[in-house]
């Protein structure tokens, strides 16, 4: 089921990284049964720090997030920031790692999607709520 951006939705996503760094990973762990780590970027204006809950995948050693953005028309600045600055620390439960953050394209992007779909029907909703091409990103570690 796909999630539409609303009052509620904007402010759980506020205060899920906020209980999750407080709790070492513990509380928020799962959303809509899906992994979730913290994503901290250098914000591309600002210069200051940015840190977002993201549902998040595994592929081998790294770790795989997708910037649906809920289907909005437009990306989110959180992948705005990884594109002027691809150097990212995330937050696995209590496990902080410096990463690295590409889009994946071509055949490796086509094999993340699928395993994607299949896994959350809600990223394909997404995809087709907008004209733009969702970008799939890959955070190895550093």
């Amino acid at each position: 089921m796909a999630y539409e951006r609303n009052a509620m939705i904007n402010l759980f996503w506020k205060i899920h990284p906020k209980l999750y760094q407080w709790s070492g990973g513990r509380i928020g762990k799962n959303v809509m049964g899906l992994p979730v780590l913290l994503l901290t970027t250098t914000g591309r204006k600002s210069g200051q720090a940015r840190t977002k809950a993201l549902t998040y995948f595994r592929r081998g050693e790294d770790y795989v997030v997708i910037a649906s953005n809920l289907g909005a028309d437009f990306h989110p600045a959180w992948w705005l920031n990884l594109q002027a600055d691809p150097t990212a620390t995330i937050q696995v439960g209590s496990q902080e790692v410096t990463v690295c953050a590409r889009e994946a394209v071509g055949d490796e992007r086509a094999e993340i999607w699928q395993i994607v779909v299949n896994t959350a029907p809600a990223y394909d909703e997404y995809r087709a709520q907008t004209a733009r091409k969702i970008p799939v990103v890959v955070l190895a570690q550093a």
